[in-house]
């Protein structure tokens, strides 16, 4: 390792990762090489290897370092192994998700978009407590999923929210819920995003939306939002809809942060199921732009 470099994990991932991760690391190498990798794998890559979507020696590097860069991982769909990306958020205590939405590229359908995402990453329906009951012999003949929401999760994500906002010199936080029918679940979260804005007053302005009317205005109207906090479900939905109106998920990099660690990722899961070696990718010079700033950041 060079004389202050920072130790980070790098996990290519799968599909097109390696190949993104590859132009990353160029970027990152020509601003002076920062990093000092430690190269693991995770994913399906990481079954070939060492038989475990997320092996130990992965975990333990993460553990090491503190601060890891991260490909898009296949999850199964409906079935098969659990989402590793869940698992590692669990595994070090990554409550926030932050995903910037920026236009770098004008003259799109959209330009001069800035909204910051910020996403519950621990709690909600992602817990993942669900289960069949079988009825004859049909044994999916029922689905049941329960979410969690604590105020003490809820409270950590919403002042996160606005301790960035206002660090970061914006105006206005939007707390999105679906309080008008899930309310002890998101109508929890609603709550306590009043008792925190009120320690806010005069830093940072808010409101609230219901989720389906922050989405359909998020498509007819994205310059009014600045910071939008939400729950875990939500968060996922509504990152990948305003990564969409700067170009998609390439242009579109995101931090999961905890208390102790920080991993950072290019994109999503469903870049993990394109086509490799397409010459079709988005190098996701972005994804290295945002590891820089927010590691000095921290």
């Amino acid at each position: 390792m060079i004389e202050g470099q920072i130790p980070a994990t790098l996990i290519p991932g799968d599909g097109i990762g390696p190949e993104v991760m590859e132009s990353v690391v160029q970027v990152l190498d020509a601003l002076g090489q920062p990093f000092a990798w430690d190269v693991q794998h995770g994913g399906l890559a990481a079954i070939e290897v060492a038989g475990d979507p997320l092996p130990g020696a992965t975990l333990e590097s993460v553990r090491r370092t503190k601060l890891a860069l991260k490909g898009p991982l296949t999850t199964p769909v409906g079935g098969g192994f659990r989402s590793v990306n869940v698992r590692l958020r669990e595994e070090f205590h990554l409550y926030a998700n932050l995903r910037p939405a920026k236009t770098l590229i004008p003259g799109g359908r959209y330009d001069n978009i800035d909204i910051v995402i910020v996403r519950e990453n621990l709690e909600g329906l992602y817990v993942a407590f669900e289960h069949y009951i079988p009825i004859g012999d049909d044994p999916h003949a029922v689905a049941l999923s329960s979410g969690v929401n604590t105020k003490e999760g809820s409270r950590r994500i919403i002042e996160f929210a606005f301790d960035y906002a206002a660090r970061n010199g914006r105006k206005k936080v939007t707390v999105v819920h679906k309080a008008n029918v899930l309310k002890a679940l998101t109508g929890v979260f609603l709550e306590v995003a009043r008792e925190v804005a009120r320690k806010y007053e005069g830093k940072v302005t808010w409101d609230d939306r219901i989720v389906d009317a922050c989405a359909m205005q998020l498509v007819l109207n994205p310059w009014q939002y600045d910071v939008i906090v939400t729950t875990n479900l939500f968060g996922d939905i509504l990152s990948d809809l305003a990564a969409g109106l700067v170009g998609g998920l390439g242009m579109a990099p995101g931090a999961n942060i905890g208390s102790q660690c920080a991993i950072f990722v290019t994109g999503s899961t469903t870049c993990a199921k394109m086509s490799v070696d397409s010459g079709l990718v988005v190098p996701s010079a972005t994804a290295a732009a945002a590891f820089v700033k927010v590691v000095s950041f921290m």
